[in-house]
């Protein structure tokens, strides 16, 4: 990339808080669609950053193209497989099972759990899209409030894809540092369940504030559904269930020796997420075999016109990531003096400001892991010990604050059809508080076992 020799952390830092202001101004404020804000704050990021014209529009395609690689399917298939589960009756058949199993004063706290399970093998993105159809009718059902309901799912989703691998971004970090796989599986628990009722606990006290509003009737489920009888609960759960479990076995096959079978590899395939939610979607039709002529048709292709809609934001929401990845804040931040000082908290810290200007957590905590690794020593965390202290230090940083340059943020904000304003004042602040209680969780933690 070639930047203007005007650039200095002063520019970056100008040129990061003007593109994240004019999302929230135009989106917010003058309701200017998401994909043209976040299209605008990727040139005026860019231009203040000193990225040449040529250099910012590569940038951009290339972060465009990678969301779409990396979730485009999930949510064209995720989208179409909610759709088909909420007309055949199958979400409100799951949410009655789990209202009489919780009651509905505790609703949103098995919103929080189930998120919280079935995040464990599955990334945050696509969990919520797996699950949003079951979220949606557990809304209607207890009445609870959309952001409240939502945001609890989101948190109890993002909080495994930040502590436990086989997580990506916390994976590499524990490869990066050395550290013990299993502490950080053991000890990322403990951390995680506090964090998650952290998350909980706010999206009950912040929801509770926003006005419910009466989202636009959506005709043609309206006119699929009709009255239809609701399947067993059993049935229902199954294609949510076997795609997880999918998911779940080919994450811990890699974890194995075996790994590497020509013929174990080509059989948990199937596990791939994309593949797998091909596999709910089937089993999904299954549930309700009699389909009206030209009924599924039309349904699947009113689930790909709403995926689409969601994709493109999303995809922008990629490229103005990438362009301010491409600033490289994270070569500033390693040559900044002084900062070993601040022990455990050097991690946590670096990790909270790559995920807030980069909007990705896997990337924050894979970046910071290469930042902080030559601190080790300096910051007494060069033991086995502590480098599982590193690893969840930054594995709490990179969980705040999850905003407009985060793709997960536009996933939440268009599949439960909340304002921004709103995501931003419940979602958003939930990550804050998560974050810190997650560093205070790890810094008891390093109390006990350093």
């Amino acid at each position: 990339m070639h930047y203007m020799q005007a650039s200095s952390p002063f520019i970056i830092v100008l040129a990061l808080s003007a593109g994240t202001g004019l999302i929230v101004l135009l989106s917010a404020r003058y309701k200017m669609h998401p994909f043209f804000s976040l299209l605008t704050a990727c040139f005026v990021t860019g231009w203040l950053g000193g990225l040449e014209p040529e250099a910012l529009l590569t940038v951009m395609k290339e972060g465009f193209g990678k969301i779409m690689s990396s979730l485009g399917f999930i949510i064209a298939v995720g989208t179409a497989l909610g759709m088909v589960l909420q007309v055949n009756g199958a979400t409100t058949a799951m949410a009655n099972a789990i209202i009489r199993r919780v009651g509905n004063k505790r609703s949103i706290l098995a919103m929080s759990l189930t998120g919280f399970i079935v995040g464990l093998p599955i990334f945050c993105d696509s969990g919520y899209v797996v699950l949003n159809g079951l979220n949606q009718s557990m809304t209607r059902k207890t009445g609870m409030g959309v952001a409240a309901m939502s945001t609890a799912m989101a948190t109890g989703l993002y909080v495994v894809h930040c502590f436990i691998p086989p997580h990506p971004g916390i994976t590499a970090a524990v490869g990066t540092l050395n550290a013990s796989f299993g502490k950080i599986i053991v000890y990322g628990f403990l951390v995680a369940v506090p964090v998650m009722l952290t998350g909980y606990y706010w999206a009950v006290r912040a929801g509770k504030k926003i006005p419910q509003t009466d989202t636009a009737a959506d005709t043609v489920m309206e006119q699929a559904t009709g009255n239809k009888p609701l399947p067993r609960a059993l049935p229902a759960f199954i294609p949510v269930i076997v795609p997880v479990l999918l998911i779940a076995l080919r994450a811990l096959a890699a974890g194995f020796s075996f790994w590497g079978n020509e013929i174990i590899e080509q059989l948990l395939v199937i596990g791939d997420p994309a593949v797998a939610l091909v596999i709910g979607l089937i089993l999904a039709l299954c549930i309700s075999p009699k389909w009206k002529p030209g009924e599924l048709g039309k349904l699947i292709h009113h689930g790909l016109e709403k995926a689409g809609g969601i994709l493109v934001i999303i995809g922008a929401g990629g490229a103005f990531g990438m362009v301010i990845n491409a600033l490289k804040i994270q070569d500033y931040l390693a040559k900044t003096e002084g900062l070993h000082a601040l022990g455990l908290f050097f991690p946590f810290l670096v990790a909270v400001i790559l995920k807030t200007a980069q909007g990705s957590s896997t990337v924050a905590v894979l970046t910071a892991a290469s930042i902080v690794l030559p601190f080790l020593p300096g910051l007494h965390l060069d033991g086995e010990n502590g480098r599982v202290i590193a690893v969840l230090a930054m594995g709490a940083g990179s969980m705040a604050v999850s905003h407009v340059n985060d793709a997960y943020f536009w996933v939440i904000t268009n599949f439960s059809g909340q304002e921004l304003k709103q995501v931003l004042r419940v979602y958003s602040m939930a990550t804050v508080f998560m974050a810190v209680v997650g560093i205070l969780s790890v810094y008891l933690l390093s109390l006990m076992i350093l």
